[in-house]
């Protein structure tokens, strides 16, 4: 069943007709809730806009979003952006609203990177500007980052937990609809947020970590002890080497291997030789286990009476530790 266009309300101008308000996002199945390439994401924004006036606005007097939902920006492909922007324009406007505090400026609600690129290029930055109160600023921007197949699951939960930080409903309504989210998903979204702060700035947005092991890693930070090894780790010159998703398998594996280690005592090791020299025992000791090793000829013998009397010798021991 096709989704009900999450646009609706925003994209809505008194005096269209139906056909104009109800946008081409009919995106069905969990396989098309993330599109595939740049030139999707920007097919898609043309529709979501469509029919809307667009406007140059100096990029100086354009606030970035309320809420933010970028870990880290991939230079490469900014890099490839800004250029396509420099040879051609900018094929796609952005998404600005009057800003709600600052009279004479603009907030943007998505198409960051845009703004960032023509703002180093020294242009005028194409944007639709809309009225939009906190809650369609959140829906609209929630929706383009769910399209982006570069968006890591971890930057979604930041942008989630920051939604719910700002209690723009009580029941997390919002945020539901602005990721296109399930209830249980959501719970693993904000407990993966909640994990300290120290941890998740050294980790960044790590790309291609997914949910599940995201929540691994929450679930083996709720023991102190692996919290105390995480947080020391991070600031470590081994973890500050690793780049992107090396830095998170570097701590999960680090978190998961040291909690295996366990502390070995000191081996007392002793021997005792007949005075015929027909055994000889070599005794070990490392606090918990004994261990008698007979050699010399007559040792199997000797290790059959021992076999044989250990009871007795037992008893002796118990007598003479009782007196």
């Amino acid at each position: 069943m096709a989704r009900k266009n999450p646009f609706m309300n925003v994209m809505n101008n008194a005096g269209l007709d139906e056909s104009r308000a109800v946008l081409d996002y009919t995106i069905k199945g969990a396989s098309k809730s993330i599109l595939s390439s740049i030139d999707e994401i920007a097919a898609r924004a043309d529709r979501m806009l469509e029919g809307e006036t667009v406007v140059e606005l100096e990029p100086d007097l354009v606030d970035p979003s309320f809420v933010r939902d970028r870990i880290e920006d991939d230079e490469q492909e900014f890099a490839e952006l800004r250029s396509a922007i420099r040879d051609r324009g900018q094929d796609s406007p952005i998404l600005a609203r009057p800003h709600p505090k600052a009279s004479g400026r603009y907030m943007v609600v998505f198409g960051h990177r845009r703004l960032r690129a023509a703002r180093e290029l020294g242009r005028k930055v194409r944007a639709v500007v809309k009225e939009l109160q906190d809650s369609d600023h959140l829906v609209a921007q929630g929706q383009e980052n769910s399209a982006r197949a570069n968006l890591s699951f971890f930057e979604k939960a930041m942008f989630a937990s920051e939604i719910a930080r700002l209690h723009v409903d009580g029941d997390n309504a919002i945020i539901l609809s602005a990721l296109s989210l399930d209830r249980a998903t959501l719970s693993k979204m904000l407990a993966v947020a909640s994990m300290p702060g120290e941890v998740l700035d050294a980790v960044g947005a790590a790309k291609g970590i997914g949910r599940d092991r995201w929540y691994e890693l929450k679930a083996l930070l709720e023991r102190p002890t692996n919290l105390e090894k995480a947080l020391a780790f991070v600031k470590s010159e081994e973890f500050g080497e690793k780049k992107g998703d090396d830095r998170f398998n570097a701590l999960l594996a680090h978190v998961k291997t040291s909690g295996r280690v366990t502390s070995t005592k000191p081996v007392r090791a002793t021997k005792w030789v007949s005075e015929d020299k027909s055994v000889a025992v070599d005794l070990k000791s490392d606090g918990r286990t004994y261990t008698l090793a007979l050699k010399a000829k007559d040792a199997l013998g000797f290790g059959d009476f021992l076999s044989e009397n250990l009871p007795d010798l037992y008893q002796t021991y118990r007598s003479r530790k009782v007196q």
